[in-house]
């Protein structure tokens, strides 16, 4: 077995190294055990089914492709799957990342395939001596890294909403459509994952295992809150969003109208005009001043007249 990293909780928030009989014994005797694991390693696939003496069916489950947020409890033991953000470089946030994680009162199997920037966190913290002090304390800390990191996100996407209802005035309108179009393309994304994970922490609280304290309860318990402000969140900016959209392409028919109205001034002036020099410009016999110097001057003259009248009606006539 390859572990990403092993650590045993000394139970004063400090995780000190784990030794490869622990690791692949999959028990410490003096604390905690986490074993955070990459499933794409087949060795690390291969313990979890054979050697870990988890059953199939949570086994399998902490090795599905892409599970969706749940929560389920097995004898003492918890297994739950939550969602977080994707912080790999050029990846993008609403490209959420699994996280599985099986807890008992004596040790914690953390599964993923891509990178998980809340365990990488905790795994700091524990090195640093601030870290969980034992497996409740330790599903926290994952859910706060977790619930931080899509706050962010979460925040970032609803200052862009916001400044997007101030560019709808006057930056181009193309390019706005655009961007409110990737804007609301990320808060559907990003509330299909974080949903499922409202009731996920919601039930969190209330599972019957006897190693989770009241404290981590209640904190639970917030996060389930935390959860829930997101999605309706999510929701407001995406509707703000659509109000955005609607209101940029109300300006742009509104644009279009105004245009195509000058454009009807414009040919209504030139229609007598142009009906005047094609009946003049046929060539049959009889047309007025073909032997006349002085003809296409007056005729333009006359134009020009003509249109000026043209165009003191329509200011009358409050056309212009």
């Amino acid at each position: 077995m390859n572990p990403v990293f092993a650590r045993v909780l000394d139970g004063e928030g400090r995780g000190r190294e784990a030794s490869e009989d622990e690791c692949r014994e999959g028990r410490s005797s003096r604390g905690v055990l986490w074993i955070h694991l990459n499933y794409s390693d087949e060795t690390s696939a291969t313990w979890l089914v054979e050697e870990s003496g988890l059953d199939e069916v949570t086994a399998e489950a902490l090795l599905a492709p892409d599970p969706r947020a749940r929560s389920l409890v097995v004898g003492d033991g918890l297994m739950v799957i939550l969602r977080g953000i994707n912080v790999a470089e050029g990846a993008d946030p609403e490209d959420m990342v699994a996280l599985r994680v099986w807890l008992e009162k004596d040790r914690v199997i953390s599964v993923r395939r891509r990178s998980i920037a809340a365990a990488q966190s905790v795994l700091q913290a524990l090195d640093r001596g601030m870290g969980p002090a034992d497996s409740g304390d330790l599903l926290q800390s994952i859910v706060d890294q977790l619930m931080d990191r899509i706050s962010v996100t979460v925040q970032q996407l609803e200052d862009d909403v916001d400044d997007l209802e101030e560019r709808v005035l006057s930056a181009e309108s193309r390019e706005l459509r655009t961007k409110i179009s990737e804007l609301r393309r990320k808060a559907i994304a990003l509330r299909r994952h974080i949903a499922p994970q409202r009731e996920t922490l919601g039930r969190l609280h209330t599972e019957r295992v006897t190693w989770l304290s009241d404290l981590a309860r209640a904190r639970l318990r917030e996060s389930a809150d935390r959860v829930i402000r997101h999605v309706e969140t999510l929701d407001f900016a995406r509707e703000r969003a659509a109000v955005t959209y609607e209101e940029l392409s109300n300006r742009m028919a509104e644009q279009m109208n105004h245009t195509m109205y000058r454009l009807s001034i414009v040919a209504a002036i030139f229609l007598p005009l142009g009906l005047l020099t094609g009946l003049l410009g046929i060539n049959v016999g009889g047309i007025p001043g073909t032997q006349s110097p002085w003809a296409f001057a007056l005729v333009s003259v006359a134009l020009v007249l003509i249109g000026i009248g043209e165009w003191l009606y329509f200011r009358s006539s409050r056309l212009l």
